[in-house]
């Protein structure tokens, strides 16, 4: 992190002493410059995000936030005497001593700032608020945060150094930098990516691999024929993994169905194909088409594809909202593409996402229009999260979503969505990017509330609708590289009304709090976040526009659907 200080530097070891001693332990020397600038983002880390926090997450971030402005305080001093021909010079005592005392009281506003927007948060979401003693620990953490990772710097420092004076024994000095530079770059990439490679992704992919060959408590083999992993079916229990086995191991029954909806209702048709079912994404697919026609899916009213979030994950509410809505005269087909958790799956699972979306897509839609056109079931489209990202690979655009399908609800879409980029880049003028207008809704809408009226509310909607469910607050929407030096639009314009208005954008600072909000986007209730339960019944009822369908049974059947807490 420190590597660039000059030889200037290296000659005057005591200039940047944390205490202005000279007879402090080297590891304690620090640059001013650094140490202002890890102050300015330590502060700056208590700033709302999108979602509470804890105290000791808080503090993680507030130390990785520190050490982040340090390294660019140090790299910035440095440029700056490059610039100016000037040579690096000791602090004078009464600087530091006035960092300190500047630093304490800063800290001290930081974190009790912190601390009320933090309760104004939960109380944006219903959420008890934890009390403060838990957040006294923050300043604790970001310490032991900062000095770790600033250790590590220090690490890297210092095989610069040594490969440095190694290498200006047998060619130039400016040769020697460069050359050490360049080494010190190439290790640091070389262990970052592997811990993350090996370490974080190795140790998921490897535990969510052995978690697959378990089999939660309550589900069972189905004993019908209409299921995956049921008799006479091309796919092996023992390959559907966790998720699959809980996909077609529950779901509601025929007589929940009859009893809601007051009529006879059918008997759903639930379709997987596992991880371990197949070999690659095309396998995995023509397997699922295979078993649709085994099924007798395409004789069904409705025939439903989802592309699964993360470790083969279908959303329960989702599907489940589906069935209740369609009478259970329905086929819902799905494939697994991963072990990941979702949020990871998000970061380095993005092109195993769009290889599955696509496979699974273009070989149901091959088989089903060979059918004749009055003999075709309804073709619809869900994914949620990254799900959203493989369900849009198959299309190219709006007129192609219309054209293939007969609805589609993507849920809690990436930033990186190509579609959805596309849609909300080219909104029309005026309408904001919480909840844009593209084309005036005639095929694509936006909704926070699906329940509610689904803007543009007066103007016609075609017969083959999409729509995206999004929150304000649900990070995996707004997570972006962009953040860090550009201000967004959801950030320009009036804020969603989960998303405190103190939140501002701060170069750099935002992209790093929305990132640690990743991991805590199904830590909130529903309606926020990225947790969708209710939305999925409303978003279904708009799409198929079922038949004699009012407001009590949506209200009613999303009380049914609610998960348990």
């Amino acid at each position: 992190m420190e590597r660039l200080l000059t030889r200037d530097a290296r000659m005057a070891p005591a200039r940047g002493v944390w205490h202005g001693s000279r007879a402090a332990p080297r590891w304690l020397h620090g640059t001013l410059p650094g140490a202002w600038v890890a102050l300015l983002f330590a502060c700056l880390s208590f700033t709302p995000s999108l979602l509470p926090r804890t105290g000791p997450f808080q503090g993680f971030v507030s130390g990785m936030s520190a050490a982040i402005g340090y390294g660019l305080g140090v790299m910035g001093a440095w440029l700056w005497r490059e610039f100016a021909h000037r040579p690096a010079r000791t602090p004078r005592p009464r600087a530091w001593q006035g960092f300190f005392v500047a630093g304490g009281v800063a800290l001290v506003a930081a974190l009790l700032l912190g601390w009320q927007w933090q309760r104004h948060i939960r109380e944006l979401m219903g959420m008890p608020h934890p009390g403060s003693v838990g957040y006294l620990f923050a300043p604790a953490i970001a310490a032991f945060v900062f000095f770790l990772l600033l250790f590590v710097g220090r690490g890297l420092r210092a095989v610069y150094r040594g490969l440095d004076a190694r290498l200006a024994r047998h060619i130039g000095p400016r040769a020697a930098r460069a050359m050490s530079v360049l080494a010190v770059v190439a290790l640091t990439f070389l262990v970052a990516s592997g811990l993350l490679k090996d370490g974080l992704i190795s140790m998921a992919d490897r535990t969510l691999a052995l978690q697959d060959t378990t089999t939660e408590q309550g589900v069972f083999q189905p004993d019908t024929a209409l299921r995956s992993g049921g008799p006479g079916s091309r796919v092996e229990w023992e390959s559907l993994g966790r998720e699959g086995r809980n996909f077609v191991g529950r779901g509601p029954t025929v007589d929940e169905l009859s009893r809601f909806s007051g009529t006879d209702a059918k008997e759903p048709i639930r379709v997987y194909a596992g991880y371990a079912s197949a070999p690659d994404a095309e396998g995995r697919a023509e397997l699922a088409v295979q078993e649709l026609e085994r099924t007798g899916a395409f004789q069904r009213a409705h025939l439903l594809v989802v592309t699964t979030t993360g470790s083969g994950w279908v959303v329960p509410e989702a599907v489940n909202a589906f069935e209740y809505v369609t009478g259970g005269d329905s086929a819902i087909v799905a494939t697994q593409y991963s072990h990941l958790w979702s949020w990871l799956s998000v970061l380095v699972d993005q092109k195993k996402a769009r290889e599955e979306g696509r496979a699974l897509f273009d070989a149901v839609y091959e088989r089903w229009s060979r059918l004749p056109e009055g003999q075709r079931p309804k073709l619809q489209v869900f994914g949620e999260s990254l799900g959203s990202y493989g369900g849009e690979t198959a299309f190219s655009g709006e007129r192609d979503l219309a054209n293939r399908t007969d609805g589609v609800l993507f849920v809690g879409p990436p930033h990186f969505n190509t579609l959805y980029r596309e849609f909300t880049d080219q909104r029309d003028p005026g309408s904001p990017e919480v909840e844009p207008l593209y084309r005036n809704g005639r095929t694509v809408r936006f909704s926070r509330r699906p329940g509610e009226a689904i803007p543009p509310a007066n103007a016609p909607w075609g017969p083959s609708r999409v729509l995206y469910l999004i929150h304000p607050s649900d990070p995996i929407i707004w997570w972006s590289p962009g953040l860090m030096v550009k201000r967004p639009d959801w950030l320009r314009e009036p804020r969603g009304p989960d998303v405190l208005g103190a939140m501002v954008w701060i170069p750099f600072v935002t992209f790093w709090q929305v990132t640690a909000d990743l991991p805590l986007g199904m830590k909130v209730p529903p309606g926020y976040g990225h947790v969708y339960t209710g939305e999925h019944v409303d978003g279904w009822v708009a799409l198929l526009q079922p038949k004699g369908w009012s407001a009590d049974k949506s209200a009613r059947l999303r009380e049914l659907l609610k998960p348990e807490p």
